[in-house]
């Protein structure tokens, strides 16, 4: 489990946005983090809240469709 594994989602989500589409429309962080680990990013949720609190972001989504601001270009 890694921290690096969650900036490096972030960074794929930035640049490709049918990835980032698939992780806006999941609810919980605990369905983010196993679809992760399906996609080949293993990392817990406690690292998914570490980055995300020294990035400044916030996992809650917005609009319709469901969108988050967590994705690093």
């Amino acid at each position: 489990m890694s921290k690096k594994n969650v900036e490096e989602l972030l960074i794929a989500g930035g640049a490709d946005e049918n990835l980032r589409g698939k992780y806006d429309q999941l609810k919980t962080k605990e369905e983010f983090v196993a679809l992760a680990e399906v996609d080949g990013y293993v990392f817990s949720v406690q690292d998914l809240n570490d980055v995300l609190r020294e990035s400044g972001d916030s996992f809650e989504s917005f609009g319709n469709p469901p969108k988050r601001v967590i994705w690093w270009q």
